[in-house]
């Protein structure tokens, strides 16, 4: 214990104070660290929640005893990244998060004992919007949907029925294609009996209308026509392009397609009879006889009498005649013929192709650039014609035309897109490495900016200066000081130096000349160093202890 007050009495109290307030800063920041690198890195379990389902989500992991957080209004949720995956399986299982919407399972929630009718068709009608509402918000570009149907019920000794309809509002990322918003009116369409994708109206969240649920068909097809065209293009560049990046090289080839497409549907029915091909379809045969008697050309009343007979005196002579006739019916070979031309049939295909040149490298090592020879692009051209059918009758164009590009292409290593490098870092790990890179310099800078010289200081040995006394002072009777800061006893001044005075004078006004200088030059000293001096005091009492 002597020895710990000796050491807490030389340190003094100040400087303990201070050491002991820096001792708790260093273990406070470096409790920070150990709970900063121990705390696991939080990711979006969800983004974009309702209210309802954020509440239901919460209560459910706190169940879990799942540590989380809450983001913005309440709408993002963060748990730590590795229970993602588990944790979205275990909230699916549970029919989270539903976005909002109540599907089939209102029917699970209360009893249909006591409900009417209106109640139950109510009750459909949501069930009907909130799953069409979940369908349409799992597509990629869908953030949000709301589902509006409207159903009409047939009236009783009604001929007549209203077609039903529906209105969507999505939130997007981004803009829907037309194919995106014909893939949604008839997805709601088919989900719906009797609907026609042409009564479904689509806006987005901005206010911006995408379908309008009136059309009688002509818009859609004409966006369906260009959708068509556009994807026949992109296919037809995309295949000419990755067939001359096997050749030329990768990002070396430019390709552009612009392609005519009869969108036009045509039935044709065509008769022809060939007269050489003739085939006896039926015959008909008739023949007849006549008998005429001769009377000298007199014609009586007796001869025309019913019974009346001629007698051979009064008969002349007798003509017989016989006549044949013949009816022949010859069938001629007909063809009937009925062409359907759908649409989609290439009308004119028109093909730009912009080839880069060769770089070599010279011996100060800068690219040079040398173009391709004429045999090198006929031989592209007649590739690029193969790959598209090019025809000549159809009057389609084929051009290619090497040109250097402005920016050289850079020829990536090989296996570099294989797989990922050893240093190929994520975002995540830019952040955290550069949190601790920052928490590392701030603890270097508090280690040796602030604890190492206030160490130092503290257990610095302290060196206690003598008050150096001005030369030719006595101290007390026996010794005076020099000038060199001897003690010189005072016998060893010569007699002629003391017989001057008498004895006791001399001694007596040496002793007081000596105490007062004394007692200035310390009063001076104590002045100028009052550091110094506490110390020697400090001293004092500790030798006396």
């Amino acid at each position: 214990m002597e020895n710990i007050t000796n050491l807490i009495n030389r340190i003094g109290l100040p400087r303990l104070a201070a050491m002991a307030v820096v001792a708790a800063l260093m273990l406070g920041f470096f409790g920070f660290l150990v709970m900063r690198a121990s705390t696991p890195t939080l990711a979006p379990l969800y983004t974009g929640l309702s209210l309802e389902d954020s509440s239901a989500i919460v209560t459910e992991l706190q169940t879990l005893n799942v540590p989380f957080e809450l983001r913005g209004e309440g709408d993002t949720i963060l748990v730590p990244r590795d229970q993602i995956t588990t944790l979205r399986m275990n909230l699916a299982g549970s029919g989270l998060p539903t976005k909002g919407q109540v599907g089939y399972e209102i029917f699970d929630q209360q009893g249909t004992l006591g409900a009417t009718s209106f109640v139950q068709n109510i009750n459909n009608v949501r069930a009907l919007e909130g799953e069409l509402a979940r369908t349409i918000g799992s597509l990629a570009r869908i953030k949000s949907t709301r589902v509006h149907l409207v159903l009409p019920e047939r009236q009783l000794f009604s001929r007549t029925t209203k077609e039903p309809s529906a209105s969507i509002v999505v939130g997007v990322r981004g803009e829907l294609s037309a194919g995106e918003i014909r893939a949604i009116q008839h997805l709601v369409a088919s989900a719906i009996e009797g609907m026609s994708p042409n009564r479904v109206s689509i806006v987005d969240d901005a206010g911006t209308l995408l379908a309008s649920g009136t059309e009688d068909g002509d818009g859609a097809l004409s966006g369906e026509a260009a959708e068509k065209t556009l994807g026949y293009e992109t296919r037809v560049r995309t295949r000419v392009e990755d067939m001359l990046a096997n050749v030329v090289g990768a990002g070396r080839a430019r390709v552009e397609v612009t392609a005519e497409i009869d969108f036009n549907r045509s039935t044709v029915t065509s008769e022809s009879f060939d007269p050489e091909s003739q085939v006896v379809r039926s015959t008909q045969t008739s023949e007849s006889e006549n008998l005429a008697n001769g009377t000298d050309g007199q014609v009586s009343v007796a001869n025309e009498l019913p019974g009346a007979s001629a007698t051979p005196a009064a008969a002349g002579a007798t003509e017989k005649g016989t006549s044949s006739q013949e009816v022949v019916n010859y069938e001629i070979s007909k063809k009937t013929e009925t062409a359907v031309t759908e649409a989609g049939n290439i009308k004119r295909l028109s093909v730009a192709v912009v080839v880069d040149g060769v770089y070599s490298t010279d011996a100060s090592g800068n690219p040079v650039y040398t173009p391709r020879t004429p045999d090198e692009i006929a031989q592209l051209l007649t590739l690029v014609r193969s790959a598209v059918g090019y025809s000549e009758a159809r009057g389609d164009s084929v051009e290619v035309v090497n040109m250097q590009f402005a920016d050289r292409p850079a020829v990536a290593g090989d296996g570099t897109d294989a797989k990922s490098g050893l240093f190929d870092f994520t975002r995540d790990d830019i952040m955290n490495g550069a949190q601790m890179a920052v928490t590392l310099l701030i603890a270097l800078a508090l280690v040796f900016f602030v604890m190492r010289p206030l160490l130092k200081k503290a257990l610095a040995s302290e060196k206690i200066e003598p008050l150096a006394l001005p030369s030719g002072a006595e101290l007390g009777g026996q010794a005076m000081l020099t000038a060199g800061g001897h003690l010189v006893p005072v016998e060893s001044f010569d007699d002629e130096a003391r017989d001057k005075t008498p004895a006791w004078v001399a001694n007596a006004k040496s002793m007081g000349e000596a105490q007062l200088n004394t007692l200035r030059t310390v009063g001076t000293l104590v002045e100028e160093n009052p550091k110094q001096a506490a110390l020697i005091v400090r001293g004092w009492l500790s030798n006396a202890a």
